[in-house]
């Protein structure tokens, strides 16, 4: 029974340890999602649906060869980028942003296909390089991260911007980029950083720094957010409240509780005991990508799977900097905790990718 069990497995290309990890994520999610929301029986509902399309979103991905994904990310990125220019001309405004197209079926945020388009290309394009990478390559390929990236800047939309920025800027770091390289961006980036403040950067992007160098300066209004999810983190203690007895998001007191700031509630219902429980599961899943990296047969695979790990490492470390006052707060939810599906789908969708990676394991060539 269990040998026929692993074998249907192999046929569904699942990697069955990283299946596990991502599954103990999903409904440590929903379990969450259901106090956070105040026991709100619908949404927990939808969230549940919503897992189960992430859940074949990834099957699908991990069923598709590395070869094709290798085969058809440059039309995959030239697609996007051409969605990201309609943005800019018929997109839908939502919260003030352009950010969705609307083709009256259907609307969606073109942005979301680059969070696995983007270092998908990029990939794509060291691997037919020799590494480690050289000088020009890398400047090619920095120019082709920034050039949609900027698109999605004019939205606005920075947070998302810095995500896929991140996520093909990985792949450069992981082919072999010069310390001097990165040194030399690191200080472009510094004396770049006072004209983009000055001349690019809107007024609510600008508070959001102002608040997290001081959001006691304003208690009631940008720092109310960070100042309640600080209170809830601490009210947690070592074993936490309990599930369903949070106060700050019960009572209201704790904005987006369900979504951005999900983590305070789960902090102050689970306490220290509950954090360390949930950074283990990310380690576990984690670890797990690493070691299908590491194994991994080929540049392409190599190059991927590992800036997609990264990728995921990089969501968890701003969303809880964020909400624990470290970090500015900015849009990134609590990767396939907070409520949502488009986050938890593109997500699942980079780990049937990397399950792809580790299953395909015949020989292929780029």
């Amino acid at each position: 029974m269990i040998n026929r069990l692993i074998n249907t497995f192999k046929n569904l290309h699942v990697d069955v340890p990283l299946l596990i990890g991502v599954i103990a994520l999903m409904c440590t999610s929903i379990v969450v999602q259901y106090s956070a929301t105040n026991e709100n029986v619908d949404m927990t509902m939808s969230q549940i649906i919503r897992t189960f399309v992430a859940l074949a979103a990834m099957l699908v991905m991990a069923a598709v060869s590395p070869k094709f994904y290798a085969r058809w990310a440059y039309a995959g990125y030239a697609f996007c980028t051409v969605l990201l220019i309609l943005v800019l001309i018929i997109g839908h405004v939502g919260k003030g942003a352009e950010r969705w197209l609307d083709l009256g079926i259907v609307r969606f945020q073109p942005a979301e296909f680059l969070k696995l388009i983007m270092p998908m290309t990029i990939a794509a394009f060291f691997a037919k390089r020799v590494l480690p990478a050289k000088f020009i390559p890398c400047i090619i390929a920095f120019g082709m991260i920034m050039f949609p990236v900027a698109l999605i800047v004019l939205q606005p939309d920075l947070g998302t911007a810095v995500l896929i920025a991140v996520s093909g800027c990985f792949i450069i770091y992981l082919a072999g980029l010069n310390w001097y390289l990165i040194l030399s961006g690191a200080l472009l980036f510094a004396l770049y950083a006072p004209i983009h403040w000055f001349f690019f950067m809107y007024d609510y992007q600008k508070q959001r720094i102002f608040t997290f160098l001081n959001p006691e300066s304003d208690p009631l209004h940008s720092g109310y957010n960070i100042i309640q999810s600080k209170i809830a983190i601490g009210s947690g203690g070592m074993v936490g409240k309990g599930w369903l007895h949070g106060t700050q998001s019960h009572l209201q007191f704790l904005p987006e509780s369900h979504t951005d700031f999900i983590f305070a509630v789960f902090c102050e219902e689970f306490g220290f005991a509950g954090v360390l429980f949930l950074m283990s599961l990310y380690a576990a899943v984690i670890a797990r990508c690493a070691y299908i990296s590491m194994h991994a047969q080929n540049t392409f695979e190599r190059l991927l799977s590992g800036a997609l790990t990264l990728t995921f490492f990089f969501y968890i470390f701003v969303n809880v900097g964020m909400v624990s006052g470290l970090l500015p707060v900015v849009g990134v939810p609590l990767p396939m905790i907070s409520y949502g599906g488009t986050s938890m789908i593109t997500l699942s969708a980079a780990f049937g990718i990397i399950m792809a990676i580790s299953t395909h394991r015949k020989k292929q060539q780029y």
